[in-house]
């Protein structure tokens, strides 16, 4: 006897379930998304605006423009990806207001010479021989990252440090596949080197 094959439709999310409880006016449901994201949000807001005030209003704003648009949202890619980007938003327009001569953008064209340049940098963390504590380590690490151009920090900080994938990244940032693996590899290269000459400092300093 053949089989009939049915396609089960998958189950919603539990993150989909709260998304449409709270499109239904649950602020209890919207209040679970915000417990759920909102240190994650704060995390990628300081990173991109380097302030903790700022990056506290940009965690308020972005819940309320989440809020307030939640039927914009068409479920094509993930809740948190569509507010990460309601929030990487919120974050540089509060850089533009900060330093209006210098315009700050994820738009702006990065060229690369792909040839020239390693396809994959496997490896640019600190040397593990280096004896620093984890403690000093972040915080050496996290000084760098500030170190970056905003449209490579905002990608690596994404992508390396929040775990979202390329393709998440691409969507939270309305950039191309391409675009973020491009400033994936330039982040991970001055990451590498920035951090490359503040030990070979660092340990010359400790040796004189």
């Amino acid at each position: 006897m053949d089989t009939i094959e049915q396609n089960v439709a998958e189950p919603p999310s539990e993150e989909m379930l709260l998304v449409g409880a709270a499109r239904t006016g649950d602020i209890a449901a919207f209040e679970s998304l915000v417990r759920r994201y909102d240190r994650n949000v704060f995390r990628i807001a300081q990173h991109i605006t380097q302030n903790r005030e700022d990056a506290e209003d940009v965690v308020q704003d972005a819940f309320l423009k989440a809020y307030q648009n939640l039927g914009q949202f068409q479920g094509q890619s993930k809740f948190y990806t569509w507010l990460v980007r309601i929030a990487v938003n919120e974050a540089l327009m509060r850089l533009r207001r900060r330093r209006p001569e210098r315009m700050i953008s994820l738009d702006e064209d990065v060229k690369t010479e792909e040839d020239s340049m390693p396809r994959e940098v496997a490896d640019w963390s600190p040397n593990p021989e280096q004896q620093y504590s984890q403690a000093e380590l972040k915080e050496i690490l996290g000084k760098t990252i500030q170190g970056l151009p905003p449209s490579f920090r905002t990608v690596f900080v994404l992508r390396d440090v929040e775990g979202l994938s390329t393709e998440e990244t691409a969507s939270a940032l309305e950039l191309s596949v391409p675009a973020v693996k491009s400033r994936l590899l330039r982040a991970r290269l001055q990451l590498r080197e920035r951090l490359n000459k503040y030990f070979k400092r660092r340990d010359g300093d400790s040796r004189s």
